[in-house]
């Protein structure tokens, strides 16, 4: 297993390579927080395993947290990337490859009653956290455990809220499979106008079928979910 890149005093950091969405939409490759990111004590977002997620934070907040750590808050297409790189390796389907069985959707039957940090493992193995990228390298908590904000640079305004419905042909509802079919998650149809909402991604500890690395779903932006956190980015290498 290859390791992930380390960030000044930010933690650690996967590769994303370059992808190609539906519809053509094509996302320069860049790194994710290896991990949904905890609060430093600097007061600055750091991705570590070790300490639980930074949730109670609203978007607005997140976003300026992220910012000012020099670590930008995942974009929708940036998590489409990583849910289509994941979707495409064999480790991360239960039946082994491709297609087969389900993606894993990580902790989401309601086993506790907060997130964890990285280094909490379900004993139910179907439960797995951890998803592998095409290096070799593993994300986690993609799916489960808890949302991640994340910035709508498809149908969303220059503050990254949704402004405008779904469309038919919108990367962030074009999935490759049916909704909540082998293990991607709920997401909605086209035509629902979340307008003023913040995207959420992934699935928290009890969400359930629902939870998974294309699931979507919104919350109130000046909001603070016990179950909403944030991943981090930086440019490529």
């Amino acid at each position: 297993m290859s390791q992930a890149t380390p960030a000044a005093d930010r933690g650690e950091f996967v590769t994303v390579p370059e992808t190609v969405l539906p519809g053509g939409l094509v996302v320069p490759g860049f790194r994710a927080g290896q991990y949904l990111a905890a609060r430093g004590d600097d007061g600055l977002p750091v991705s570590v395993a070790d300490l639980a997620p930074w949730v109670r934070i609203d978007y607005h907040e997140a976003r300026r947290v992220a910012a000012a750590a020099g670590t930008p808050m995942i974009a929708d297409s940036q998590s489409l990337a990583l849910a289509y790189q994941i979707a495409l390796q064999p480790a991360n389907w239960t039946g082994g490859r491709v297609g087969a069985g389900k993606l894993y959707q990580g902790l989401r039957k309601g086993r506790m009653s907060s997130a964890q940090p990285a280094t909490y493992e379900s004993p139910d193995p179907d439960e797995r956290r951890w998803f592998e990228l095409p290096g070799g390298q593993r994300i986690y908590d993609i799916a489960g455990n808890a949302f991640s904000w994340v910035f709508d640079d498809i149908q969303g305004n220059e503050n990254g809220l949704v402004a405008r419905p779904f469309a038919a042909d919108s990367p962030s509802i074009v999935i490759p499979y049916p909704a909540e079919e082998k293990g991607q998650g709920w997401t909605p149809r086209a035509g629902v106008d979340w307008s003023g909402l913040a995207l959420v991604r992934g699935g928290f500890w009890h969400s359930g079928r629902h939870a998974g690395a294309f699931g979507l779903d919104g919350g109130w932006p000046d909001s603070r979910y016990d179950h909403v956190a944030v991943r981090c980015t930086l440019p490529g290498l």
